[in-house]
This record gives C-alpha cells, structure tokens and sequence, in this order.
C-alpha cells in the first residue's frame, strides 16, 4: 500500500507559509513585480543575456555558440550571471525585460530600438529566424522542427517543476508526487527514445532549435547531469534517447554554451561565470581566474 504523509485538506482560502518552498523558500513569492532596484550592466556586443546555466540558459548560449560556429558574427554577445538563487531575477532592470522574473533574457541592441526577449522558445525561434539558421525552411520540415520545440515548453515543467522538484529540492519526499511525476517522466523519455529510432535529430535529419531545446533538460536527465537520477529513472533503457544526447553533447559548441553562466559542479574548468569574448573559455574560466595571483 501506498505511504502518504499526514492528511491535508485545503483551506477555503489559501495563505503564504514563507517557510514552505523546499531549497528556494527564500526567493518564491505568491507575487510578481521587483524587489529591489538593480541595474543590469551592458556590454559592447548587439545581444545582451543575462542568464544561468540551467537547462534553460544553457538553450540560448548553445545556441548562440552554434551560431558563432556556423559563421554568423553578428552572434557576438555578452552573457552576464543572474544568480536565481539569489534573487537576482527579481531586480528592477531585469523585471523590465521579463515581467515573468525568469531567466534566460536576452536584449538585442543591434537594430534603432532595442527589443527585450523572454521565454527560452522564443528567444531561440527569434535567433533562428534572425540568422536563418537551425530551423529548416521547407514548410513541413520547419513545422516539425516547431512541433519539437514546443513539446518541450509544454512537456519540461512536468520534468523539472514536477519531478526535479518532488524527487531532488522538496524538503519532504512524498511516495506519491515521486511516483506520478517519475511516471511522466518516463512517459516523455519513451516518446523522445520512439520518435529517435527514426530520426537522426528530433526534425529528422536536420539539427535544429528543436535539438537545443530538447537537449539541456533530457539529455541532462539521461545522462545523469541533471537531478542525478539516471538509475532511478533506468535511463539507461532508452538506447536511442542517449545515441541522440552523446551525439550532440560532442558538438564544440554544446560544450562551449553549456559551461556559461555556470556556477556549479566540483570542476572548475567547467565555470564560465561570465562571457564577454571567445577567448574567455581559455582565459577566465573559475580554474584560470583562481589560478590567478592576487592582486
């Protein structure tokens, strides 16, 4: 029989418990707007991000380190760490840009008028059509890639604020959440490794923004990188799923996006705090600036 924690029943009207919220108690809030004035630096290229490196940030700089690759120079961008943990997505500047205080945000400063970008789809649906580049355009192609895409901006908030949530920040394990939320998960990670027997990429034998959507969060999960529950989820049993993941996680500019605003994770190497020139993945990752004599 299932164990279910202590009987809950609902108010008739909720109210905020400060103390509920697991490892992000101190940041989430019933309500949006700023907290607090915080001005947000600009550097000297067209596209400014202000991210980290979540499966979520880690979408846009993989793709903008792919759109480097791929000769596109108007790319160039600086990428500036929002520290979630920290609130930093709550500062004034930033809540400018995205009202709904999430990261990655991005500001494309090349044109008259700036224009602010928000929701990771779209900012990479932006930058494909922007440099015509990883979305096809032949129309039933394009759609493919598109129906990909968007999978994933429905699908991922079962995998991170469902299952990543319950299984790895939630400060009580409830038998019950874990198993619906594992159950979903698998459910996502069989329609991926089914849709993947047949396609060398998501929209077949294209690479696509679908590919860099996709990757962070269930190549992640596959490989163990994300929520560290690989065995738990027998990922191992999705042969076509991992072919696809180790694939792509080999492109240079995979592993050059997803170490941006990373703060995380025992090798330092592996820690691009901050992004400004192509050189910095030589010269200012954590391990070169800690190499560093003091000043």
């Amino acid at each position: 029989m299932t164990n279910f924690p202590e009987n809950y029943t609902p108010p008739a009207i909720w109210t905020w418990n400060k103390d509920n919220g697991g490892a992000f108690a101190s940041i989430n809030r019933p309500v949006a707007g700023a907290t607090h004035d915080k001005a947000l630096p600009v550097g000297k290229h067209p596209l400014q991000l202000y991210s980290m490196a979540t499966p979520n940030g880690v979408k846009v700089t993989v793709m903008l380190e792919e759109l480097l690759a791929a000769g596109h120079a108007g790319a160039e961008y600086d990428a500036w760490l929002i520290d979630i943990r920290q609130g930093g997505q709550f500062g004034s500047d930033f809540v400018a840009i995205n009202p709904n205080s999430k990261i990655p945000a991005l500001m494309d400063r090349s044109g008259p008028e700036p224009v602010r970008l928000f929701e990771s789809g779209s900012i990479l649906l932006y930058l494909a059509e922007k440099f015509g580049a990883f979305l096809p355009t032949d129309p039933a192609r394009r759609t493919e890639a598109l129906n990909w895409l968007f999978w994933q901006m429905g699908s991922a908030p079962y995998l991170g604020g469902g299952f990543g949530h319950f299984y790895a920040y939630a400060p009580l394990k409830i038998e019950y959440c874990i198993d619906r939320f594992t159950m979903e998960t698998k459910r996502q990670l069989d329609v991926l490794n089914r849709h993947l027997a047949d396609n060398e990429y998501m929209a077949g034998s294209d690479y696509s923004i679908a590919d860099i959507a996709i990757w962070p969060w269930y190549g992640g999960v596959a490989t163990g990188q994300v929520y560290n529950a690989a065995e738990f989820l027998q990922a191992h049993e999705y042969t076509h799923l991992l072919r696809w993941a180790d694939q792509i996680g080999q492109r240079p500019a995979v592993q050059r996006g997803r170490i941006v605003n990373r703060t995380f994770g025992d090798d330092l190497s592996q820690q691009l705090h901050e992004r400004h020139d192509a050189s910095d993945f030589e010269l200012r990752t954590q391990d070169k600036l800690a190499a560093e004599p003091a000043q």
